[in-house]
């Protein structure tokens, strides 16, 4: 298994404001497998992301991912793990508004020691004609896809997407987004 995730357990909250979130989640995933997580809001599917991207920290469990135990990794060994093995897809883009497209990718692709090629990415997901636009001259669809090329350009052998098909009004799938990153595998 490229990633492997046992008995995770993760809670928020102390007293009457307890929450647990992840109540022992065990799952696996193999190298270029994609796999989809689902349940209503609230259920702990950003969480899950967030602990396995090192965002986030697990209270039980272990998250390994290519060999390396993930969780209780230190402050350095974890900027390396989430510089060189992955590559995330927030459910809010986090473009920075001052960038262009081309800026906002290229700030992940000089912190990789292996990019992909930034003018095939730009093409594959339709981003040349506005890699000098600011992400406020584009339209939601197009920051989205800004997003999936910053966080492709490291060449991740892991991809982390929070609802990242999802059309921020309707909410429904629209999964437009998934052959770009297959063609660019």
């Amino acid at each position: 298994m490229y990633l492997e995730v046992k008995d995770l357990k993760k809670s928020y909250g102390e007293g009457g404001g307890y929450v647990q979130v992840l109540k022992g989640i065990t799952a696996g995933v193999e190298k270029s497998e994609m796999c989809v997580i689902q349940g209503t809001s609230g259920s702990g599917k950003s969480t899950l992301l967030n602990c396995i991207g090192g965002l986030d920290t697990v209270d039980s469990g272990s998250i390994v991912v290519d060999g390396m135990e993930v969780a209780g990794l230190g402050s350095k060994a974890l900027s390396d793990y989430r510089r060189n093995k992955l590559g995330f897809i927030f459910q809010f883009y986090n473009l920075v508004p001052n960038l262009t497209v081309k800026e906002n990718i290229q700030v992940c692709q000089y912190l990789t020691k292996n990019p992909l090629d930034l003018e095939e990415l730009l093409q594959v997901l339709g981003l040349t004609e506005h890699q000098n636009k600011f992400p406020a001259q584009l339209s939601g669809g197009q920051q989205q896809r800004c997003a999936i090329a910053r966080a492709l350009i490291k060449n991740p052998g892991l991809l982390l997407c929070d609802e990242p098909t999802c059309d921020g009004s309707s909410g429904k799938l629209s999964g437009d987004q998934f052959p770009a990153c297959r063609q660019i595998e």
